[in-house]
């Protein structure tokens, strides 16, 4: 957990590194692990929103030598058949996962309730809204095939949410992740995209909370 931690606030570092060790490969491990933050249910903690503003401040520079339209495009694809996957995973096994003795420690029964306040709350726009909230983001895609919604209904929204997720968070990255400010707090900045992506889930839960008293 510590080098996860490390890993998603001195991402910019560890990107370099990948790419010096393992070059063109670069392309196919973030895809990896877009592909996985969003297709395996127990991985919500995996960096998303970080990862893509990263690699795409990476590819703004000669340096590198990465071409930030095929990070778009890897990242897209990602997005999509990772939400798909963890969408027939959902429909296949339902909420009951939440209860397995191995499972639930990944997937809380307090998160689904959540996402699913979530989704009664915003309807169907709300799988297209989680795509920008980290937890809820992959426990969307599973919920929605666990309570019934129809494939075409959600991938309808999910084309939607992982176009403008994947568009606005690689275009941050490539014009703004070189300016010598975010640079030289590139850590402080990767804490404010975590912050800024979690306040829609913390106003819900105050909201929720408040309500009940």
């Amino acid at each position: 957990m510590n080098f996860l931690i490390d890993f998603i606030l001195h991402i910019d570092a560890h990107l370099v590194n990948i790419v010096n060790s393992f070059g063109n490969l670069t392309y196919l491990i973030v895809f990896g692990v877009i592909f996985i933050e969003t297709g395996a249910v127990i991985m919500p903690f995996l960096p998303g929103d970080s990862l893509l503003f990263a690699a795409s401040a990476l590819s703004a520079s000669s340096e590198y030598h990465l071409n930030i339209w095929l990070f778009i495009i890897l990242f897209w694809l990602a997005s999509v058949t990772g939400d798909s996957l963890n969408y027939f995973i959902g429909h296949k096994v339902g909420r009951s996962v939440s209860q397995h003795h191995f499972f639930g420690k990944f997937i809380k029964e307090e998160n689904m309730k959540k996402t699913e306040a979530f989704f009664e709350k915003h309807g169907g726009i709300a799988i297209s809204l989680a795509r920008f909230m980290p937890i809820i983001r992959t426990l969307s895609p599973f919920v929605s095939g666990g309570t019934g919604v129809k494939y075409s209904t959600f991938i309808k929204y999910n084309l939607l949410g992982a176009t403008a997720w994947v568009l606005i968070c690689c275009g941050a990255g490539y014009f703004f992740g070189n300016i010598p400010v975010v640079k030289e707090h590139f850590s402080l900045v990767i804490i404010g995209i975590i912050v800024v992506s979690l306040i829609p889930a913390i106003v819900g839960a105050l909201k929720n909370k408040l309500s009940k008293n």
